[in-house]
């Protein structure tokens, strides 16, 4: 029997992939070069789930993927805390004295970006970790190493010069969420839930304001709330936001409807259950 399959952007050896084999070891993971990629083969069926990363404990949101959830018809279904170590990796026989520039993804750099400052190192973005390890491996230069993966390091013959580069070894996770053509069943007798939702506000006075007020009056806690401006255009402002519970619960419904009440538009992205480590923090 053919096993069904996930994607992640990036190459194999990328966190995504790692939290692919995690999370969904059932699962056939699927490489695809792009978020936008992922979102795509999600959409069209020819994946059951896509992985994605949503957001960092020390770098924050990661870029495009709230415009991708947005614009492609499909729910988030999960989600996941993963913790990440990075790791500076470069050819054989290169050692720290002799790295000169360091690649990887901005979102890796960034949280590296206190002890890449301390060794004095040039860095390079790249689209992602994995391939800035592959990118190093071809090249064979000592002066250029990766930030990326143990099992990356392993896929693409590199070697670790130094472990767990990351600014914050102890709480350096990134919260992945699963994304499906479909919206999952979720009851809250089980596990606590929480409803995700993109929404662009009314252009009248106090409107976030009141927009969220029916979130206290009602007594529903608010996990996220962040704005964000897609394609730089600020009469177009959105904000995604994450609450507890489900909407078919009373409180829930009536916050939800005043929400809507002051919002040109609003968009449940999913409603899904908490990761167990959410509920520990």
């Amino acid at each position: 029997m053919t096993k069904k399959l996930i994607a992640f952007q990036g190459a194999f050896g990328a966190n995504s992939n790692l939290a692919c084999k995690k999370f969904y070891s059932e699962f056939e993971a699927k490489a695809f070069p792009t978020f936008y990629d992922v979102f795509a083969a999600v959409e069209k069926g020819e994946v059951g789930y896509g992985l994605i990363p949503l957001e960092n404990s020390y770098a924050g949101r990661v870029s495009e993927i709230h415009d991708l959830l947005q614009k492609h018809n499909v729910s988030i279904v999960a989600e996941h805390f993963f913790p990440i170590s990075h790791n500076l990796a470069g050819i054989d026989g290169a050692g720290i004295e002799d790295v000169k520039e360091v690649l990887s993804h901005p979102q890796a750099l960034m949280q590296c970006q206190n002890n890449l400052r301390e060794l004095k190192m040039k860095i390079g973005e790249f689209s992602n970790t994995a391939e800035a390890a592959k990118f190093v491996a071809r090249t064979a230069d000592k002066s250029k190493a990766a930030l990326c993966s143990k099992m990356a390091a392993e896929l693409y013959g590199l070697k670790i010069i130094k472990e767990n580069l990351q600014d914050s070894c102890s709480d350096n996770v990134t919260i992945f969420v699963a994304i499906a053509k479909e919206p999952c069943e979720v009851d809250v007798k089980i596990a606590p839930v929480i409803t995700a939702l993109l929404f662009t506000i009314r252009n009248i006075p106090g409107s976030l304001y009141k927009a969220l007020g029916g979130f206290a009056t009602n007594g529903v806690s608010m996990i996220k709330l962040e704005s964000y401006i897609p394609g730089g255009l600020s009469e177009q402002a959105k904000f995604f936001i994450s609450i507890e519970g489900h909407p078919n619960q009373k409180n829930v419904g009536l916050a939800l409807e005043e929400l809507g009440f002051f919002s040109k538009s609003v968009k449940l992205l999913g409603v899904y259950y908490a990761d167990e480590k959410r509920l520990k923090s």
